[in-house]
């Protein structure tokens, strides 16, 4: 089919995601049809560096041999099975990997599909855990402001942005929000050292009095991906961390993004050896190839929702492709991957690499306002005007311009 046939399709029946579609049916759209190493081809054989690694999901690059061979094999055995009543191999197999990687005290994984229900999950347990502990006013959710945990009705509750999720506001239960150290900092003026005392004193202060009523605290660790590219200091995950132990606040770490090998650790927590209660995977689980998702929690919680059949203690949430063998199978290889290779290992000169270059060569342009890094997630702020910080008004479509 040639490239005009394709756009004629396009703009005729479909509605892509996060896009105005006025705009982008007034343009001639990249159409991409293969992928090779860090490429993206078009139909026309154009490559274009996969800068965003299709939304910071791919960790290998495209047509990784192993992992296509391992999906490959897969399919000769069996695509597709329910998890609902039965198991199957890639599935065991995988959760065993995860438990043996994932940070301490981590043992019971619930699979999904995406990042929205790895958290909706994550939400779902602590409040049923909170019930069926007998703590029946604890049934709040604390969030950092302006955070991003998805698209569905609860994970809009627990982060919300107004520009993305305004239309649904009526639909969404309210949640005590943090002001995280980048708003003290980049926005009121304040050194990191400040910024941070601030953003640490507001947590303690918030959380003790609301501790009562909180089941849990949700935030994406070290850098909030979708909400701005917004980096912490370590420690403020590690005094929120140690608030929520000392409050019994569950802690819920969602590394969607963050996640296997992102921030040059397999997990961000790690960076300052923080053990959520439960742990939000997806995105880069399966090496950017397939949907799939994991919610992980502990031993303590998931024996809460143990019972007779007749108490209805069971954990009612599923879904038809939760645990699906190719995806599996695909994260088993992609873990391998890291081992093999050393990837962790190998990525850490990358990363001093883009630090030097990003102080040398970016930070000090005219129209660069702040830049943000933990490891390989870096984020680069540009204003019309440097010294107040005065971001573009959206017709102009910076960003756009800057990526094509």
């Amino acid at each position: 089919m040639d490239y005009e046939r394709l756009k004629h399709l396009d703009h005729r029946y479909l509605w892509h995601p996060f896009t105005q579609m006025q705009d982008w049916m007034r343009d001639d759209p990249c159409i991409i049809s293969s992928g090779e190493g860090h490429y993206l081809i078009d139909v026309h054989g154009r490559k274009y560096l996969d800068g965003v690694s299709s939304l910071w999901c791919n960790v290998h690059g495209h047509r990784r041999r192993e992992i296509d061979n391992a999906i490959k094999a897969q399919l000769d055995r069996i695509a597709h099975s329910t998890f609902l009543g039965l198991s199957h191999v890639p599935g065991i197999e995988l959760a065993e990997r995860l438990v043996t990687i994932a940070p301490r005290g981590l043992r019971r994984v619930f699979y999904s599909d995406n990042g929205a229900t790895a958290t909706e999950i994550a939400l779902k347990m602590a409040i049923q855990y909170r019930q069926l502990k007998g703590e029946s006013g604890r049934t709040r959710i604390a969030s950092l402001a302006d955070s991003y945990h998805g698209d569905t009705v609860g994970a809009m509750s627990m982060g919300y942005s107004e520009t993305f999720h305004r239309f649904h506001k009526s639909l969404l239960f309210p949640a005590l929000r943090l002001t995280p150290p980048h708003v003290f900092r980049y926005y009121k003026g304040m050194s990191e050292g400040e910024a941070l005392g601030a953003a640490v004193r507001e947590a303690e202060d918030e959380l003790t009095a609301n501790a009562d009523s909180l089941a849990a605290l949700i935030m994406e660790p070290l850098m909030q991906g979708a909400a701005g590219m917004w980096s912490q200091p370590a420690d403020y995950l590690k005094a929120v961390g140690e608030i929520c132990k000392r409050t019994g606040i569950l802690l819920i770490l969602d590394e969607v993004a963050t996640g296997f090998g992102r921030t040059g650790r397999m997990f961000a927590c790690e960076h300052v050896d923080v053990a959520p209660d439960i742990l939000c995977l997806a995105k880069g689980i399966s090496g950017g190839y397939l949907p799939l998702a994991a919610t992980l929690t502990t031993e303590d919680i998931f024996s809460a929702f143990l019972g007779e059949y007749k108490e209805f203690k069971t954990f009612f949430h599923g879904h038809t492709y939760t645990a699906n063998p190719l995806g599996c199978a695909a994260a088993l290889a992609s873990l391998r991957l890291f081992e093999t290779e050393r990837i962790l290992e190998r990525i850490q000169p990358k990363i001093a690499h883009a630090r030097d270059q990003l102080a040398r060569e970016v930070a000090p342009l005219a129209h660069v306002s702040d830049v943000r890094q933990w490891g390989l997630m870096i984020g680069i702020e540009l204003a019309s005007d440097k010294s107040t910080r005065t971001g573009y008004p959206p017709e102009k479509r910076i960003g756009h311009r800057v990526i094509r």
